[in-house]
This record gives C-alpha cells, structure tokens and sequence, in this order.
C-alpha cells in the first residue's frame, strides 16, 4: 500500500480538498464524528456516515470501519471512518504520511506537530510551526488557498461571506435547542417566510426567496444559534451539487502544500 493521507472532517471544504487529492491519484481517508454537522451535504463526504456511500462530482466515499479501509482504498473509494480522535493514525496497517485538519473548528487542534510526517491545518486555529507544518489560508480574497510555512491565516471575522448581497441573513440557525425537524428538500427553491424546518416546535423560516444549498441532516440534534442551514439567493439548484471554488482553491493549497515536501513526494505514489 501507498501512503495515505488523513484528513480530519468531511464537510464541504474538506471534501474539496479530498476531491483535488484524489483526482491527483493520492489516496486518501477521512474521519468524521458520529453524527456528522455538515450544511452543505450534497457536496460532503461526510453524508456517507448516515446513507453508507455519497458521491460527489463523480467520487465516491464509503463509511467504513478501520478493518475496511484497505478494501475501500482498492476498490477506488474513500473511506469515512467514524473517528472524532483520529484513532486510526495510531494503526500500524495504515502508514499516514500527511495529516490535513479540514474540520474548521476555528481552535487550536488537539493533534500537534507529532501526528505525521506533515501536518496540514486548514484556516483559523493553526500557526505554522507551532501546531502545524503548513497552514492554507481559508478566508475569501487575494490571499485565499496559500500555503504559509510560518505564522497564522487571517482570524476569523464570524461575519458571512456575501453572497448576491446577502450575509447573516443567508445563514440558518437553530432557534432552539432540541431535535431538527426537515420539511423541504436541499435543491429545492423556497419563497420568502417558507417554513424550511422546525426545532422544538419553532419554525426556520427562508428569510427571502431563493434555493436551499444546505441543511444539517433531519433528526440531528442541535443547540440554538448553530449553523443549520445555508439560503442561496442565487436561486440556482445546479450549485448544490457542485463544489465551490472556495473548496477547491483551499485543495490546491493542500495539494501544493504536500508537493513542496521533496522528502515525501516520492514516497507518495509507491
């Protein structure tokens, strides 16, 4: 077997950045919690944990468990794994040579510098050197998807990235603690008041027309003000399904980041 690469989290930015590495023929697993928290799930691995398979643009992840991944691997899927701590870097079976962080929890991570070979942190959280080898900015603008060997990305503004002129407002959040409850589909259009979902008996209305890009997986429970949801006015159903170009950029940050090791780029394809 060839080396792997470990990348934490299968939300929507990390499933780019896996999409990109394994369209460059690296071999790639990925660990997620339980119940997985992504918004954009057409276009998150991380939905293989609760349907078993997903495939994005063509890609294909499969839950697995740790005694499954070389099967998966062979038979040209990635693996999810159910793996909150990264247990399965401590594996002898699988030889991990680079370590990505994609699970943007905007914190210091609790893996250091010691994880692999080359550790890779994606945005806020990670400072190149001390907690990390490499850090790929994650923040829109000229400096989104580089690789920085020292320092820190931008910190995280907790303002929304605008889109078609809509920021907060295009975010859903939980109005309550309690058990999500889905009445409409991601990919469907909505109108403005439509009632999206409910939790605890308090309705998520969309607050102006426009298409559903995400929703956290009906039957989650989540606690009030989290992200739930994602309001795209573009009102285009086909940008659902697709990933962004935010996602991508941050994957060839990723991609470059692991090239420009010299030491393990042979070591990659054996």
């Amino acid at each position: 077997m060839g080396a792997l690469i470990l990348l934490r989290g299968g939300g929507d930015l990390a499933s780019g950045v896996a999409y990109r590495l394994y369209r460059a023929g690296l071999k790639v697993v990925i660990t997620e919690l339980p119940e997985p928290l992504a918004v954009r799930r057409r276009v998150a691995f991380a939905e293989a944990v609760y349907t078993g398979r997903h495939t994005v643009e063509g890609v294909t992840a499969r839950r697995a468990t740790p005694d499954e991944v070389d099967d998966v691997l062979g038979e040209g899927d990635i693996p999810v794994v159910v793996d909150p701590a990264a247990d399965i870097l401590n594996d002898s079976r699988y030889p991990f040579l680079v370590l990505v962080d994609g699970r943007m929890t905007k914190r210091p991570p609790d893996l250091g510098l010691d994880a692999a070979p080359l550790v890779i942190g994606l945005g806020p959280g990670f400072v190149a050197g001390e907690n990390c080898h490499a850090v790929v900015e994650t923040h829109r603008g000229h400096t989104l998807g580089r690789v920085y060997w020292q320092g820190a990305p931008l910190e995280d503004t907790g303002i929304p990235e605008a889109v078609a002129g809509h920021r907060a407002d295009r975010v859903l959040r939980a109005p309550a603690d309690g058990v999500l409850k889905a009445y409409v589909e991601i990919g469907e259009h909505l109108e403005q008041g439509q009632v999206i979902a409910d939790v605890a008996g308090q309705p998520i209305r969309a607050p102006f027309g426009g298409v559903l890009r995400g929703l956290v997986h009906p039957g989650l429970r989540v606690q009030q003000g989290m992200k739930v949801g994602d309001l795209d006015p573009r009102d285009d159903p086909r940008y659902c399904t697709l990933i962004s170009d935010k996602s991508l950029a941050i994957g060839g940050g990723v991609l470059e980041a692991i090239l420009s090791r010299v030491d393990l780029r042979a070591r990659l394809w054996d």
